[in-house]
């Protein structure tokens, strides 16, 4: 009998699927489809301090091995989420959900994370620094580690549950990112959020997305988020959450050696919303096959053969 069960900064998983944020709505629309609590957890919506329409249409580009999305955090605001998602939530799933948040200043992260922080059913905050800097200059959070380090420690200032900063692969150096993250507080790091890609119509002969660019994911870039969660695995002392073209049980295994303690999985719920439920049913057979008796005894098991 194989072990899927795996902790994740204190809170008990029964396996270490997990969701990816902007995949998997606020977890009630998926909860119409099956019993989600199969699930280890799930990242929700990811949620500003004031509703958001998004960007323009056309959002979504498809592509050989995976797309590319420009959606631009549409949601409705956190009071919303708070007032009328979370209830929808708990009437359907009985786990601590982990809260994906975004914001446009440092203040804005720390305010809508005080308001998430006295939610019981949120388990961990996952702080998406992938967002321009409007106070700034445009500049992305996640691409300077000072400003991100200012982000980790003003939400860690107003909050009491474990704080995972999620990282943007579009950076020099992605160590430096992390490092400056867990020398700020941070609890955990989360990576990689998508790369920057584009999709040209031949026929229009224009960008195929209103935005121009958008985040490229799927499988093809399953093999730059594990070398990021590898090497980021090796630099810092906090648990991984690794994400990036997972859409099979033997890819969570792959990512869960190069250093993740979980694995979120993103743009194979967009493809097939079982994504994750096969996934989970899959993973003690793909287990065995491998000889894995334990899921939380492989962890970043590639750094030490």
């Amino acid at each position: 009998m194989v072990n899927t069960k795996v902790t994740l900064s204190g809170i008990s998983l029964d396996n270490p699927i997990i969701p990816a944020s902007g995949t998997f709505g606020y977890g009630w629309e998926f909860a119409e489809l099956y019993d989600i609590n199969c699930l280890g957890t799930f990242s929700f919506k990811g949620t500003t301090a004031e509703s958001r329409f998004g960007n323009p249409t056309p959002r979504i580009a498809e592509c050989p091995a995976g797309m590319i999305n420009s959606v631009g955090l549409q949601n409705p605001g956190v009071d919303n989420v708070i007032s009328e998602q979370l209830p929808k939530l708990k009437a359907c799933f009985n786990k601590p959900v982990m809260a994906n948040v975004g914001g446009f200043s440092v203040e804005e992260y720390a305010q809508t994370c005080a308001k998430l922080d006295k939610e019981p059913q949120v388990g961990w905050l996952e702080v998406n620094v992938s967002c321009p800097n409007v106070h700034g200059g445009g500049i992305s959070f996640g691409t300077d580690p000072k400003m991100a380090a200012e982000v980790t420690r003003s939400v860690k200032a107003v909050t009491e549950k474990p704080v995972y900063v999620k990282l943007s692969p579009n950076v020099t150096d992605i160590v430096a990112m992390a490092k400056a993250c867990e020398e700020a507080g941070a609890d955990g790091i989360s990576l990689i959020n998508t790369l920057f890609g584009m999709r040209i119509d031949l026929k229009t002969k224009r960008p195929v997305i209103a935005n121009k660019m958008g985040g490229f994911s799927g499988p093809a870039i399953l093999p730059v988020a594990l070398r990021m969660v590898y090497q980021v695995y090796e630099a810092v002392n906090i648990p991984v959450i690794g994400m990036g073209g997972v859409s099979s049980a033997e890819d969570v295994i792959e990512m869960m050696l190069a250093g993740a303690t979980a694995v979120q999985v993103g743009a194979a719920n967009l493809v097939n919303p079982f994504a994750c439920k096969e996934i989970i049913e899959q993973l003690p057979s793909v287990m065995e096959r491998y000889g894995i008796s334990s899921l939380s005894e492989i962890i970043g098991g590639a750094h030490h053969g």
